[in-house]
């Protein structure tokens, strides 16, 4: 094979500020020809899941990258040996010999190769399980003294910009790095990322006789929302308000326009109504429709209202968002969350899709849980978890009487809102839900 034939193909970059991705799946494998826009790889960045595809047509050489790796933008992929005709991409590069590592530019620091753990199951996050299970090195690196302020630890901007996220003092933090330097494996084992480690890789284990028990590597999806539910629990102080709405009369309203909503090729559930009575409560609680900023210690209002659906898929659970929800009806939302759903759970929803949203919402009620402690989805400030509606005897006015009701959730961030904030929110909440004839305010 001639040289120039040869083309290395990189992790592109994939824009929206993307630095890394997660190799899940491979679509093509050594030996195989591919045509021009052929898929390759999917890939897992922290906004989505991509297919990209060959740039020309060739045959695979070798795949340089293993399904659960996690890779820097630039890295090797895969080799490929162009067909006859076929001219080289832009921003190729000769593929001999594996070139020798070089310096990280500024603002990225090299991420270490995905090591396996004891039991071969790969670690849920490259660099906190290399920090968390490596050897320690046979020769002591040199003291280093303690520096008196974060803006004298080393470390590049990428690791203070996590560093803020997650609400970490950057001078107590050890560094593993050369001289000192604190890398994002140091912050993350320092802010709980010894747990992610650990869920990924637990250490040998003694199998279970007859095969009773079965290693499942947390990869994809699932690893990424494992890596925000723990990020998510660590940074940020939960609490949770719980509370009841009597939904007869939104129950009423609902059977009644069931019909019109079948005539327009919509299936009609709570949501919509629930929708619009959040973005009324949310202009009148404006701090629960925010996003908190950990670097600048400041609370960003919101005074648009996109909100987040959480939606389950085969992979795992995603959270499309509803854009600009104070300016639809009550069918435009509908017909949203349809589409939404149906383009999440395909694996088809794109990055705008999956982006943006400024409170969102659980509906576990819809596989039958009563109430929740939902996590919230950072950087939003809380989430909103609807139960199911059920018939319950309940007092009204001395007598028992047979109602609708509903436990609604509210977990919120307790750093920037307040327990009676919260109760305050759901009551509003409530009186809406119960009294749906409010929301032709929000119409």
């Amino acid at each position: 094979m001639a040289d120039d034939r040869i083309y290395e193909f990189t992790l592109p970059d994939l824009g929206e500020g993307v630095m890394e991705g997660e190799v899940v799946k491979w679509l093509v494998a050594a030996g195989q020809e591919v045509a021009a826009d052929d898929p390759l790889v999917q890939v897992m960045t922290d906004k989505a899941t991509v297919e990209i595809p060959s740039p020309r047509r060739a045959k695979v050489v070798s795949i340089d990258a293993k399904e659960g790796d996690v890779v820097p933008v630039g890295t090797r992929l895969l080799t490929l040996e162009l067909a006859a005709g076929e001219s080289r991409p832009v921003n190729h590069h000769a593929a001999a010999a594996p070139p020798a590592p070089s310096p990280a530019p500024a603002g990225r620091e090299p991420a270490p190769a995905p090591r396996p753990g004891a039991d071969g199951v790969p670690a849920l996050h490259a660099a906190a399980a290399a920090s968390a299970v490596a050897a320690p090195p046979a020769v002591a690196p040199p003291a280093v003294a303690p520096p008196r302020s974060a803006r004298e630890v080393l470390a590049t901007p990428a690791t203070r910009a996590l560093a803020r996220e997650l609400g970490v003092d950057l001078t107590q933090v050890p560094g593993s790095g050369p001289g000192g330097r604190v890398t994002r494996a140091d912050v993350e084992q320092y802010s709980g990322g010894v747990v992610r480690a650990a869920l990924a890789a637990p250490g040998a284990a003694v199998p279970a006789p007859g095969g009773l028990e079965e290693r499942i590597p947390l990869r994809g999806l699932r690893r990424r929302i494992a890596e925000r539910m723990v990020q998510s629990a660590f940074t940020t102080p939960h609490v949770t308000h719980v509370d009841e709405v009597d939904m007869t009369a939104l129950a009423a309203l609902r059977r009644k326009a069931k019909p019109l909503a079948e005539a327009r090729g919509l299936r009609l559930s709570y949501l919509p109504f629930i929708m619009k009575a959040l973005v009324a409560t949310l202009r009148e609680f404006e701090r629960f429709n925010a996003h908190f900023d950990a670097g600048s210690n400041e609370l960003v209002i919101k005074r648009y209202f996109n909100l987040g659906v959480a939606t389950a898929t085969e992979q795992g659970l995603l959270v499309p968002v509803v854009k600009n929800a104070e300016a639809k009806t009550i069918w435009q939302i509908a017909s949203e969350i349809d589409r939404l759903a149906q383009l999440t759970r395909q694996g088809k929803a794109t990055m705008d899709d999956l982006t943006g949203s400024t409170f969102s919402i659980t509906n576990y009620g819809s596989v039958g849980g009563l109430w929740g402690t939902p996590i919230i989805n950072q950087p939003e400030v809380a989430i909103l978890g609807t139960g199911r509606t059920q018939q319950r005897p309940v007092v009204r006015e001395g007598e028992i009487v047979v109602r609708e009701m509903m436990y609604l959730a509210l977990s919120f961030d307790h750093r920037v809102v307040d327990g009676a904030d919260a109760a305050r929110f759901v009551n509003a909440l409530i009186r809406y839900l119960e009294s749906p004839d409010l929301l032709l305010l929000e119409m």
